[in-house]
């Protein structure tokens, strides 16, 4: 065995670059089996982020064209196939609708918007006439955002035709889950509005067709004002499934059309689904027996097959430790995206009866020798007031070094979007990139996270910039009491939400001595008038409703606070993004000048929320692992230094937006 070198922490070489971690952030997504046939979704960095259309290994969509739908911004599912191997998707570019025979240029379906991406459609399914598509459409004009359920023909009709889209649903803010019943004689769908998102309070409502093919007199059959409801799927004409976290925790349920009482298939203190970030996934899924495919968990998801009955739970003897809530079944076949610490995420094909799973596809087809990827260690952490915090730990990991006798490691907390999201427990190479340098990372699962129930999530309620500090501070402490970690070379980073998290943190405590922002809200009274519509009220759960709660944006807000700023600050932001802006970062970044703190500003052209080009990931990762060793004090390899600016504003910055060279003085980088 070859000795380790020894070597200051953070200062490790390491297999693992930058570019490694922009080819693993290929996306693999929302996977279809019909048959033998299984269809997904694939974006791939070094294509410039573009999302094709993939059948059973086959590339069914040429480039430019790029497969991803904008309803909501977040977009979600942006395909679904025919009856007779076509596919239909939302084109990214004008969001139109186009029908693709495999082998042919696509065909328009929907009308050209009267202003560009007017039109949207997410969340697709099949009417029970093959002929139509029934989905979510979202219209955006000058007054403001209208969504419905729409019906869309497949023949092109409605390409030059408006009118042959017929509105099934209106009314509300926002919808999703079109379902049709087996036989065609009723709608299910999932709907909520204003100020509400969709993790507070949703209704799923039945409507029968009447003779004339209009809806007639939709009603609720789930949810209220404080219970999410959502993804309904029939049984029969009569009976259908649904997920409700009614009682603290979103479990599965059976409803029937005739006054019975909803009926809990498996009650259990675990998540049988997860927020609604995007449109057109499924959590469960009905094979064509009765058996249902399930995920059900904390924190991370496992695989289990449910028998109505005989009521009983197996799961599945599989490697994988977490699944994304994108479940299809046909037969006894299911195909999901699964994953482990050790395994990339996967398209996978699981056999119901035998157990047996294949894999398709992979986001990383050789992944670094295992001795170089640090295995996960899930912890319960004792935050303020004694409630707990959950987080997983990943200490740094390098088979050729090792540190000097009695050095500690610095540490970087990772702080997840949303912040109605949560961290898991799969292959992250980004984690890697670091870890493998010596550069210890502790993923923090903050009150407000998913995954751990209704009243762990509800912890953030009008709270945040606060709990989501007080347990980031608590899991670095944590760290620090349990001799882990180097108290005076702790980082804290993250993205949208946890950008906003990190830049409260270093304005409000100064155990941090860096803090990185990818596209982070440093100021959410102007965040609230600059963002999307899907999130224009969403501050109003977490901090408080304007008016009335001015006084606590200001009290929170990191642009109110620049004057506090403890430590360096390295900003990253997209010039393309629509649902935290620009000025959100560059205004930071100005009163950063003014305090004279270090700090560094980079821009990215033609990115928008989360970097989907592969020089953009190496640009932003190299910039801040050098950012790390000037204020951590170590000394990285094969990263240029950053240079940071100190009293000159953005605008004044030597150097293009956008560009490599502008890291040293003038830079950048959820659900």
């Amino acid at each position: 065995m070859t000795a380790r070198a020894t070597a200051p922490y953070g200062s490790w070489s390491s297999p693992i670059s930058a570019a490694d971690v922009a080819r693993a952030r290929l996306r693999l997504s929302y996977p279809t089996i019909h048959g033998d046939r299984v269809w997904w979704q694939e974006t791939r960095p070094d294509k410039g982020g573009r999302t094709t259309i993939v059948r059973s290994g086959v590339d069914l969509l040429p480039a430019p064209w790029n497969a991803r739908t904008r309803v909501h911004e977040y977009g979600g599912r942006s395909y679904i196939p025919l009856p007779d191997g076509d596919v239909v998707f939302a084109n990214y570019e004008d969001q139109r609708l186009y029908r693709l025979t495999p082998g042919e240029l696509p065909r328009p379906l929907t009308p050209e918007p009267a202003q560009p991406a007017g039109l949207r459609y997410a969340d697709f399914a099949l009417a029970p006439d093959a002929q139509h598509i029934w989905c979510v459409c979202e219209g955006h004009t000058t007054a403001g955002v209208r969504r419905a359920i729409v019906a869309v023909p497949v023949d092109g009709s409605a390409a030059e035709n408006a009118g042959a889209i017929r509105e099934l649903v209106s009314g509300a803010d926002f919808y999703a889950f079109p379902t049709p019943s087996p036989e065609g004689g009723h709608l299910a769908w999932m709907q909520w509005s204003h100020p509400r998102m969709p993790w507070d309070g949703t209704e799923v409502r039945v409507a029968a067709f009447d003779e004339t093919g209009a809806l007639d007199r939709p009603r609720q059959v789930k949810g209220g004002l404080n219970e999410s409801a959502l993804a309904p799927t029939w049984l029969s004409e009569s009976r259908l499934y649904v997920v409700s976290d009614w009682p603290g925790w979103w479990n599965l349920y059976e409803l029937g059309l005739h006054g019975e009482s909803p009926q809990a298939l498996y009650p259990a203190e675990e998540e049988f689904a997860g927020a609604l970030w995007q449109l057109g996934g499924r959590p469960y899924a009905v094979l064509d027996d009765g058996r249902i495919a399930v995920l059900h968990g904390q924190g991370d998801q496992r695989l289990g097959l449910y028998d109505p009955e005989t009521a009983e739970m197996v799961d599945f003897d599989l490697p994988y430790t977490d699944w994304k809530p994108q479940l299809s079944a046909d037969g006894t076949s299911i195909v999901g995206i699964a994953g482990a610490p050790d395994i990339p995420w996967s398209v996978v094909v699981v056999d119901a009866d035998s157990g047996e799973a294949k894999v398709l596809r992979s986001e990383l087809d050789s992944p670094p020798e295992a001795a170089y990827l640090p295995l996960p260690r899930a912890q319960e952490l004792e935050g303020p007031f004694g409630r707990p915090v959950h987080a997983y730990v990943y200490p740094p990991s390098n088979p050729a070094f090792q540190a000097p006798a009695g050095e500690l490691p610095p540490y970087v907390v990772f702080v997840h979007g949303g912040p109605t999201d949560h961290g898991t427990s799969v292959l992250d190479l980004e984690i890697a990139y670091f870890t493998s340098r010596g550069i210890g990372v502790i993923d923090v699962n903050y009150g407000g996270s998913t995954g751990y129930g209704r009243a762990y999530r509800e912890r953030l309620r009008r709270q945040w910039g606060i709990v989501d500090v007080e347990d980031s501070v608590a899991a670095a402490e944590a760290l620090i009491r349990g001799g882990a970690a180097d108290p005076g070379r702790l980082a804290i980073r993250g993205g949208s939400a946890g950008g906003w998290t990190t830049l409260c943190a270093v304005t409000q405590t100064d155990l941090f001595k860096a803090g990185t922002s990818y596209f982070g809200i440093s100021d959410p009274q102007n965040w609230l008038k600059e963002t999307h519509d899907f999130e224009s009220t969403y501050l109003y759960g977490l901090i408080g409703p304007i008016p009335g709660f001015e006084r606590a944006y200001e009290e929170r807000s990191p642009i109110a606070r620049a004057s506090e700023v403890a430590c360096p600050v390295l900003l990253l932001q997209g010039l393309d993004d629509p649902i935290v802006s620009p000025p959100q970062s560059e205004r930071f970044a100005e009163a950063m000048a003014r305090k004279q703190t270090p700090y560094a500003y980079l821009t990215f052209e033609g990115e928008s929320h989360g970097f989907r080009r592969a020089d953009t990931v190496i640009a932003c990762l190299e910039a801040e692992l050098a950012f790390y060793g000037q204020t951590l004090g170590f000394d990285p390899k094969d990263v240029a230094p950053i240079e940071l600016t100190v009293g000159r504003p953005p605008a004044d910055q030597a150097g293009a937006p956008g560009q490599e060279a502008a890291v040293s003085e003038d830079a950048e980088t959820s659900a």
